[in-house]
C-alpha cells in the first residue's frame, strides 16, 4: 500500500474524469460513508439522511443516503449511524515544536482531534538551527500522516544581535530561497517584529517583500491599536493575537484576517473569549475569523485541540455550523486552498470526521482512510506512526555549554533600585517594577521581604563566550529549588529561575545531559524532566509518551509554587512581548528596544 502521507491522494488535475464518472453513478465508489448528517460548511448548514461517496481518497459526491445501494451492490460502506459528518479541521497558525514532539508524532493528536490539515511556522527550530532547522522539519513534515504546510519563519532572531544571541538568522534572501525550494511553503509566518515592521525598519520590509513578490500572503503578530493601520499598510494581512474585542475590530476593518486562538484556560493562550466578541457584540461578520491553537504542549495538545477550540467558539455564541466553518473552510480560505480541503464538495480530499451532537470527533479519515475510530487510533495510523523521519545528528548536538558559568549576581551591599521583572496571570506580557531594596544578610532574607527569586538565561548555541544575564522575578512564586528550560522563546538560549545557585546548576547539567528539555530540581535532584534532545525543543518519542512526562512536570512544576505556567515561563526570554524581558544579554525594555541595568 502507498505511504499514509498528504502525497497519497492524487491531484485533482490527473483525477477529474474519474471523479465525475464515480459523481455520475457510472463506476463505483472505493467507500460509501453513509447514514450520516452532513455539515456543510459552505451554507453552514446540517443535512439529514446524506452519504458521501470516496474514490481515490477524494470526494466525488454527496448524495441522499442509500443512493449507492439503488445502484451498486458490494461497495465497501460505513455506517455513520446518525453522527454528523464535518470536514477535517485545518488549523491557520501553529508551532509543532511547542508540542515537544516531531511532525510525525504530532500527526497522531491532531488525526485523534479530528484535525486533518494544520499551517506551521517553525521558527523555533530555525532559530536554532537556521535554514537546516527548517528544512528537516519540512522533510520531516512529508513523512508524516498529516497534511502539514509552512508558514516561513520571518522573524530569527526575534530582535537583533545586540539585544540577544540566536542559533539562526533567516536574512532575506535565505526566506525567499526557502519559498523557491519547498512547494509546502505557502506563506510568510508570523512578523514578531511588529514596531520595526510600523516603523519601517529596512531588513522587516525586505523579508516581506521577499514573500508579496512571490504573490504569498503574509502572517503578523502585532499588540496595541496604535500599530495597526501601518501594520496593515505593511501587507499583513493575518494575526492570530488578538487579545480583546476592540483591537479584533480595528484589525478585520483593516483587512487582516483574524485567527482567534484558544487555549487551556491555564495558559497564556485563551484570547478567544474577548476577541469573539467583535463578532457576538459589534456585529462583525464571522467570514474573515478562523480558529486556531497557536502553541500546544503534548498533554494539551490531546485534550485540547482544534476541535475543543470549536466548542469554545459555540460557548461564546457561534452556532455550530459557523463554528466548525471557522475551524475548517475559513482557514483553508485564507490561505487559497478552500479547493482541496474544508468542505465536503466534490474533488475536495475526504479528510472527514464523524462527530456527535456536542462536536466531539469520534472518527477521522484521512484522504480516504479510516485513522481514528471511536477515538483510538487504527492499525494503519499505528504503522504510519511507526515509521518517523529521522532528524540529522547535527539536530541532537545544539546544547552547547562553557564548563563554568555563574548563574546569579551578587548581593548589593547597599540600597538600591532593582528591574524586576513581575509575572502575573495569564503570563504573556511582563511587568517591569522597579523595586527600591534595602542592605540585606543573605538573597533568601531578601527574596522573603520582596517577593523574588533568581533568573538567569544562558547562551547555548556556541556563538559567545557562554553569555550568562542574571536577572530577578517578582511574584514568581518559586518556593523552592529551580526550574529550567531550553525552550526559552524565541532564541531558546537556556532560561532558568531558582532560590540558589546550587539547584539552578543541577537544573542546568540536567538540560546540557539531555541535550535539551524542561526540568524542576529540588535539593539538587530532578524531580521532573521532559528530555527534548532534537534541536533542545523535541523528543523522538511518541506523543503520549511525552504527554504522560508533560503531566509529571506540570504537577513538580505547581508543587514548586511557580505562579505561571512553564509555557508561559518559557515567554520570559521573548524579548517582542512588552514590557521587560530577559535575553543572554540581559533585561530588554521592549517598548524602548534598549538593555537596561539589574541594579539601578
Amino acid at each position: 500500500m502507498t505511504k499514509l502521507t498528504r502525497f497519497a491522494v492524487a491531484a485533482l488535475h490527473s483525477m477529474t474524469r474519474r471523479l465525475a464518472d464515480v459523481a455520475s453513478a457510472r463506476v463505483a465508489p472505493d467507500l460509501v460513508v453513509t447514514g450520516a448528517r452532513v455539515l456543510s460548511t459552505y451554507s453552514e448548514r446540517i443535512h439529514a439522511n446524506r452519504e458521501i461517496w470516496i474514490t481515490g481518497g477524494r470526494i466525488a459526491a454527496v448524495k441522499p443516503a442509500g443512493a449507492a445501494k439503488k445502484v451498486w451492490s458490494g461497495v465497501a460502506t460505513y455506517d455513520a449511524a446518525g453522527g454528523i459528518i464535518a470536514p477535517g479541521l485545518v488549523d491557520p497558525h501553529i508551532h509543532i515544536e511547542s508540542s515537544m514532539v516531531t511532525a510525525c508524532a504530532y500527526a497522531e493528536a491532531a488525526l485523534l482531534n479530528g484535525t486533518t490539515t494544520i499551517f506551521c511556522d517553525s521558527h523555533e527550530i530555525g532559530n536554532v538551527m537556521d535554514v537546516a532547522g527548517v528544512e528537516a522539519m519540512l522533510e520531516d513534515a512529508r513523512e508524516a500522516p498529516l497534511s502539514i504546510f509552512l508558514t516561513v519563519p520571518s522573524t530569527v532572531p526575534a530582535t537583533s544581535a545586540e539585544l540577544e544571541t540566536a542559533g539562526g538568522d533567516l536574512t532575506p534572501d535565505k526566506i525567499a530561497g526557502l519559498f523557491d525550494r519547498w512547494p509546502e511553503a505557502v506563506a510568510l509566518g508570523e512578523k514578531m517584529d511588529f514596531v520595526p515592521v510600523t516603523m519601517g525598519d529596512e531588513r522587516s520590509h525586505a523579508i516581506l517583500a521577499a514573500a508579496l513578490k512571490r504573490g504569498r500572503p503574509v502572517s503578523g503578530h502585532v499588540y496595541g491599536r496604535e500599530f495597526v493601520a501601518a501594520y496593515a499598510a505593511s501587507g499583513v494581512t493575518d494575526t492570530h493575537e488578538a487579545i480583546d474585542r476592540d483591537i479584533a475590530d480595528d484589525l478585520l476593518d483593516a483587512g487582516v484576517w483574524v485567527f482567534l486562538r484558544g487555549g487551556p484556560p491555564t495558559t497564556p493562550w485563551h484570547s478567544l473569549p474577548q476577541a469573539i466578541r467583535t463578532i457576538t457584540e459589534l456585529g462583525a461578520s464571522h467570514k474573515r475569523t478562523a480558529v486556531c491553537t497557536d502553541d500546544r504542549d503534548a498533554d494539551d495538545l490531546l485534550l485540547f485541540g482544534l476541535d475543543w477550540v470549536v466548542r469554545e467558539a459555540v460557548k461564546a455564541g457561534m452556532s455550530p455550523e459557523q463554528a466548525w466553518s471557522m475551524g475548517s473552510l475559513h482557514g483553508a480560505t485564507r490561505f487559497g486552498m478552500e479547493g482541496e480541503i474544508g468542505g465536503l464538495g466534490g474533488g475536495r480530499r475526504a479528510d472527514l470526521v464523524l462527530m456527535d451532537d456536542q462536536l466531539k470527533p469520534q472518527c477521522t479519515w484521512y484522504g480516504g482512510e479510516l485513522v481514528v475510530e471511536h477515538g483510538k487510533i487504527t492499525p494503519l495510523l499505528d504503522q504510519a506512526l511507526s515509521q518517523r523521519y529521522q532528524y540529522p545528528k547535527a539536530a541532537y548536538a545544539t546544547v552547547k555549554l562553557p564548563e563554568k558559568m555563574k548563574l546569579t549576581p551578587q548581593l548589593p551591599a547597599k540600597a538600591c533600585t532593582v528591574n524586576t521583572i513581575k509575572t502575573a496571570l495569564p503570563g504573556i506580557t511582563l511587568i517591569h517594577e522597579k523595586v527600591k531594596i534595602e542592605p540585606a544578610k543573605d538573597w533568601p532574607s531578601l527574596f522573603a521581604r520582596y517577593g523574588l527569586c533568581f533568573v538567569a538565561v544562558v547562551e547555548r548555541h556556541g556563538k559567545s563566550a557562554g553569555n550568562v544575564a542574571h536577572g530577578l522575578l517578582k511574584d514568581f512564586g518559586l518556593k523552592r529549588g529551580a526550574v529550567a528550560s531550553s525552550v526559552g522563546h524565541d532564541s531558546h538560549n537556556i532560561i532558568v529561575a531558582g532560590t540558589n545557585e546550587a539547584d539552578m546548576q543541577a537544573a542546568i547539567a540536567a538540560i546540557k545531559e539531555q541535550q535539551g528539555g524542561v526540568c524542576v530540581v529540588a535539593d539538587g535532584k530532578v524531580r521532573a524532566l521532559v528530555p527534548l534532545p532534537i534541536a533542545g525543543l523535541l523528543s523522538d518519542k511518541r506523543v503520549t509518551e511525552v504527554a504522560e512526562e508533560v503531566k509529571v512536570l506540570k504537577q513538580e512544576w505547581t508543587e514548586a509554587g511557580c505562579t505561571i505556567p512553564y509555557m508561559g515561563f518559557n515567554l520570559i526570554p521573548l524579548s517582542v512581548i512588552p514590557e521587560i524581558r530577559i535575553t543572554d544579554k540581559g533585561l530588554v525594555l521592549v517598548p524602548q528596544m534598549e538593555l537596561a541595568p539589574l541594579f539601578e
